[in-house]
């Protein structure tokens, strides 16, 4: 190899002695660059298996991975995170650089806090970064930097205020300060309000020792996200350090990781928790900029803040200014109130350090004693480990308040200290599942309470603002599917993962069944309720009555609340069989007959298959797939987007699918969907579409010996020309 050969020759050199007058003095050892410290190995359909010296020479090449298969992405959102996009793209485009410097300097204060592994991977990170521009600066706008460093990177994971339920209440308080609310605005938390939409989550199984047939824990992770969300799979190993597979989210190192190493694993799901509250302070009458606390008058802290933007061929800049207090910045003043928002995690640092951690522990204690950090505010981790422990935890670094949850609607009056939230929830005492009855855990972003259902259920929290109960479709389908007690192999789960079931049917079409009989049907409604009948109530690619069942329930539904819908909605009392039947027998037959026509209408016949409306396209692949809304009841939920030709494109959804099996040697599968590259050009763009399409996965290679076997290219990034 060119690469060994070179360094052959460095070697040798080094090796001899130069001669000064009489004496011999040996030459002193030149320091590798990062490049040469590490190695990256491409498996089939291109995933990485980074060999590094160091967790330094780690991060540098999982820096250069992410830049090498998805452009500019990562190497901008670090530009973001230093609050400088105004200065490579002008004034239009630095409204977050205010709100970044002020996450940046808390990285700054807090980065020789970190752990020295933490921050060799951010500082190994960024040069990674600074090597791919500096040798693809076609790639890249004039004046884009190449000299970042580990702060900027670990600006990522700086925890921020809640600024879209701040936004939301200014809104409400006094819309014309809506606009100035959104410039103080941070980074898109908008997700946040998705959380009740069943069709944006994840779902995540953990089976026990006793009810596998290897006697091995099982582990599910499958994520739900818009398939530019940029999941990436990849394989990380330091020698005696870290070796751990699994998904590391593109734009950062540390971005939602989910995976394996060869003593334990976890998924993540999304929850839905309080993290915030409004106040408000009493504004100080004869004092201007102050306000009451404790009997006290106290300054607002003004911070000015100036950033510069890109002017033609100069630089300009624009100052604005922040007010805080000891509570949390301010939002809004009005009506002789100071309003504003605290919000749990503003300001943490260790989210990085918390996942490092993670990827490395391996015991069931080590890996919680990382979770006790509480650098990763939110999300449910479903566990399971070569012991044979497997764990959900409803994780949230949740506020213990003293009163109501005001939410983003009610601010709550502040006079003491004692008044707003001062502490956390201690982690211990969050809702968890550890080993239970039944041998499973599962979780599809539906409440905790539910987590498995083998002793007696219990609907109440031990805090107020923990999350309320709910059990979707989604969610009650999963229970049905891993609730039983067969035990399961590591083919079988993948097997019933892709369960193309729709619940829903189950639940309504057969008061859908009897409303349309009795209207008398004839001709084609006659003979679609025939099909109707005959259908076996899945979304599979080749099922015929799924699309014309999908197009009645968007008519009949049209925005209705369940009360509407249902004759029975979904109730705590009776989880696992609501809701059920129809409250509009008239209305369901009338939009069936409307389906019908419709159905036929759009696509030639109303027994058209699932799969000839519902397609995966990507790259020359045009293939059809079975899944469908999680509003239908479907496990493998699916999004999608109309093409031209009236059909749907798979566009969210299921994409990303990992099965582990914690065996001596973990044994493990996967798919991605969108493959390790958007780009087009890049052999790894649609290489994985039609394999996700039929519902197959890869084997993963994970021993270095399998890797080596099934090694398509090797390389080490950014080597020197």
């Amino acid at each position: 190899m060119r690469v060994r050969s070179r360094i052959a020759r460095r070697q040798l050199a080094a090796a001899g002695a130069v001669v000064l007058g009489a004496l011999s003095v040996a030459a002193a050892p030149r320091r590798s660059a990062l490049w040469e410290q590490v190695e990256i190995i491409r498996t089939a359909h291109g995933v990485p298996h980074i060999r590094a010296e160091n967790l330094r020479a780690a991060g540098y090449a999982l820096a250069w991975l992410q830049l090498e298969d998805y452009g500019t992405r990562t190497a901008l959102n670090v530009l973001r995170a230093r609050g400088e996009m105004g200065t490579v793209f002008g004034r239009d485009s630095m409204s977050t650089d205010f709100t970044y410097r002020r996450a940046r300097a808390r990285a700054a204060e807090t980065y020789p806090q970190l752990e020295q592994a933490t921050r060799d991977i951010y500082d190994g990170f960024a040069e990674g970064i600074n090597r791919y521009v500096l040798l693809h600066t076609n790639e890249y706008p004039a004046h884009f930097p190449s000299d970042f460093n580990g702060t900027d990177v670990a600006t990522l994971d700086i925890g921020e205020p809640a600024w879209a339920a701040a936004r939301a209440f200014v809104a409400r308080m006094d819309p014309a300060s809506t606009r100035d609310a959104a410039r103080r605005g941070g980074r898109d938390d908008a997700g946040a309000a998705a959380l009740r939409d069943d069709n944006v989550g994840s779902n995540a199984w953990a089976f026990a020792p006793s009810r596998t047939k290897s006697g091995n824990a099982i582990l599910l992770r499958n994520p739900h996200l818009a398939w530019t969300a940029g999941y990436y799979e990849a394989h990380m190993t330091v020698p005696g350090v870290v070796d751990f597979y699994g998904d590391f989210r593109i734009g950062g190192p540390f971005a939602v990781v989910g995976g394996f190493n060869v003593h334990l694993g976890w998924s993540t799901t999304n929850n839905a928790q309080g993290l915030s509250e409004i106040y408000s302070l009493d504004a100080d009458a004869t004092t201007p900029d102050h306000y009451l606390l404790d009997g006290t008058s106290l300054p607002l802290t003004r911070e000015l803040v100036a950033v510069q933007y890109r002017n033609g061929r100069t630089l300009a800049s624009e100052v604005r200014e922040t007010w805080s207090t000891t509570l949390g910045p301010v939002i809004l003043r009005a009506h002789g109130k100071i309003y504003v928002v605290k919000t749990a995690g503003d300001g943490e640092f260790r989210g990085g350090e918390q996942f490092l951690r993670m990827m490395r522990a391996t015991s069931l204690a080590e890996w919680k004693d990382a979770m006790r950090l509480r650098g990763r505010t939110t999300s449910n981790f479903t566990y399971a480990d070569h012991a044979g422990n497997i764990l959900f935890v409803w994780n949230a670094t949740l506020p213990a308040l003293p009163h109501p949850s005001g939410g983003d609607t009610i601010a709550i009056p502040v006079r003491e200290t004692r008044d707003a939230w001062t502490r956390y929830v201690p982690w211990d005492s969050l809702p968890q599942v550890l080993n239970p009855r039944g041998g499973y855990v599962h979780n599809e972003n539906s409440s905790p309470h539910f987590t498995n259902v083998r002793g007696p259920i219990d609907t109440t929290n031990a805090y107020p603002n923990f999350e309320k109960p709910s059990f979707s479709l989604r969610s009650q389908l999963a229970l049905e599917i891993v609730g039983g007690d067969d035990t399961v192999s590591l083919d079988d789960v993948v097997r019933m993962k892709h369960s193309y079931r729709m619940l829903l049917a189950d639940r309504v079409k057969p008061a859908l069944i009897a409303a349309v009989r009795a209207t008398q049907p004839a001709g084609d409604a006659a003979a679609a309720l025939a099909l109707l009948e005959q259908w076996n109530n899945s979304a599979a690619a080749d099922s015929k009555g799924a699309v014309l069942f999908d197009t009645w329930w968007a008519r009949y539904a049209q925005g209705r609340p369940d009360s509407l819908r249902f004759e029975k909605i979904w109730s705590a009392a009776d989880p696992l069989r609501t809701p059920t039947g129809l409250a509009d027998a008239s209305r369901a037959a009338e939009a069936f007959a409307w389906a019908v026509t419709e159905t036929t209408k759009r696509y030639g016949a109303y027994d058209v298959a699932w799969g000839t409306v519902h397609r995966v396209r990507r790259g020359t692949v045009d293939v059809p797939v079975g899944g469908c809304s999680g509003t239908l009841g479907c496990f493998r939920v699916l999004q999608f987007e109309r093409a031209a030709d009236g059909t749907f494109t798979a566009n969210g959804g299921d994409g990303w699918v990992l099965a582990v099996e914690f065996a001596d040697v973990p044994r493990a599968y996967s798919v991605l969907a969108y493959g390790e590259s958007p780009r087009p050009e890049s052999p790894w763009f649609a290489d994985q579409a039609e394999l996700f399409a039929k519902g197959e996965l890869k084997t993963v290679a994970f021993t270095a010996k399998d890797v080596d076997a099934q090694a398509v290219v090797r390389y080490r990034p950014g080597e020197k020309p």
